[in-house]
């Protein structure tokens, strides 16, 4: 892959990412200087007005450290979603978000014995979906890339483990850090077939890739560093084949 084509399919993985951060921003801008309760759209376990929160709940923070933290971690698993398994990225994480806030609805606050029966907002949900997503891909697939992956996520928030535990400091929602980790591991098990594809696909793209440009051997057994026919092809023979490794994402 050119480095043109890196840089912009980095681009183009950072455009969902940006603009979910973006309306984050937006609404919390707007809960913290205007009078509406935006409290109101979160998740209210079963209660039917309540169920509206699956969708809009993770749009609505507390406060601001409650924003950015999200923000932060959301932002780079997405995007690193976006980028290593485009093919699944927007499916799953649609499934991580409505999936975790539906298991939130059904049996959020059913343990709690406080007798408080707020309502739950935020998108750590969602991370800690994308965090347990991104983990588990790498256990499914065993691609090179999807180990590294898995490491790294390990490494860089291995912390957030403890965030499953009832009883937390703050009013944290911590079933909906459960349920989130539990439904992305789901997510990677219900995708790891299309993510074995797609790894199957490249590699026997990057085989055929290889074999076309197999240095050429001399009747005596040496071999050309080119193939025999580079200075042969025409400008537009060289553009097609180009073409057909752009389509293929070389």
């Amino acid at each position: 892959m050119t480095a043109e084509k890196e840089s912009n399919r980095f681009l183009e993985s950072m455009q969902l990412p940006v603009a979910l951060v973006l309306i984050l921003l937006i609404i919390h801008l707007l809960k913290e200087y205007t009078n509406y309760n935006f409290n109101y759209w979160g998740i209210f376990p079963r209660k039917i007005y309540g169920l509206k929160g699956i969708i809009t709940g993770p749009l609505v923070h507390g406060d601001w450290k409650h924003l950015f933290s999200n923000s932060l971690s959301l932002l780079s698993l997405l995007a690193v979603c976006m980028y290593f398994y485009r093919i699944v990225a927007v499916r799953g994480t649609v499934m991580i978000w409505i999936l975790t806030g539906a298991a939130v609805w059904l049996l959020g606050n059913f343990f709690d014995d406080s007798g408080v029966k707020s309502s739950h907002i935020g998108i750590s949900g969602v991370v800690y979906g994308l965090v347990a997503f991104v983990f588990w891909n790498g256990i499914f697939v065993k691609s090179r890339e999807s180990i590294v992956l898995a490491l790294v996520v390990l490494v860089l928030y291995g912390g957030l483990f403890e965030g499953i535990f009832p009883n937390q400091e703050g009013n944290i929602s911590w079933e909906s850090h459960m349920f989130g980790g539990l439904i992305g591991i789901f997510t990677a098990y219900y995708y790891k077939d299309d993510l074995l594809e797609e790894v199957e696909r490249l590699k026997n793209i990057n085989r055929t890739w290889a074999d076309e440009f197999r240095p050429s051997t001399l009747q005596n057994g040496s071999e050309y560093f080119l193939p025999r026919d580079i200075f042969e092809k025409t400008k537009e023979q060289r553009k097609r084949e180009q073409d057909y490794y752009d389509e293929e994402g070389l």
